[in-house]
């Protein structure tokens, strides 16, 4: 039931008489990254506030984070993903990512498959679209239109900035019926029936 509000609650907020078909997904437009990036601001962590989850997320219940940080040796980037789940045990889940060699540094590649070495060719890619000029929030996609995440550096975010996080997916193609909020111990606690619940800390007030 909670997902279903969490659905109506963006569909109603966000999606203005657009039918989503499968033939109107492959018309969508090729996502537009951001035109740059600083890698050293976007290290460090960030909470899954809202997602289009990926299928291995499935058993993720709340508490979705994602911590950053460059492997001196490789020049990868340590990817450390963790989540609680629906059972009640907590999952950490390590991987590599590198820089798509593009001059925004705004597309990167990532996998969690190690074979002796990272074999990127079974990993996935991750589009920086959206990305707060102060890093406090960043809006990331999959060009196919299938997964995207809404990432905070608090696990509050205002209800203005995720407003503005969420139009810049349905910009990019991205279907908002498929946008699901991702719970946080420290973040929104519920959903009333018209809006999204406010509890913003002071730091991102506005």
């Amino acid at each position: 039931m909670k997902s279903l509000i969490v659905k109506l609650l963006f569909c109603s907020s966000f999606v203005t008489a657009i039918t989503y078909t499968a033939s109107a997904q492959q018309l969508a437009p090729m996502p537009k990254t951001v035109a740059s990036v600083d890698l050293q601001k976007y290290l460090g962590r960030w909470f899954e506030v809202a997602a289009i989850p990926q299928s291995f997320q499935k058993d993720c219940y709340k508490n979705t984070t994602a911590d950053y940080e460059i492997e001196a040796e490789t020049d990868y980037i340590v990817v450390l993903n963790s989540c609680d789940q629906t059972d009640g045990t907590t999952v950490v889940v390590e991987g590599r990512a590198r820089v798509v060699p593009v001059k925004s540094k705004a597309q990167l590649e990532v996998t969690f498959v190690k074979l002796g070495d990272w074999i990127f060719a079974a990993g996935g890619d991750y589009w920086i679209i959206g990305l707060d000029k102060n890093y406090r929030w960043a809006v990331v996609g999959h060009p196919t239109h299938d997964y995207a995440w809404i990432l905070s550096r608090s696990p509050n975010i205002s209800r203005r900035h995720l407003k503005q996080a969420a139009a810049i997916l349905e910009k990019n193609g991205y279907n908002l019926c498929d946008l699901k909020i991702s719970p946080q111990d420290e973040g929104r606690a519920r959903l009333p029936e018209n809006n999204v619940t406010e509890n913003v800390p002071k730091s991102d007030a506005g």
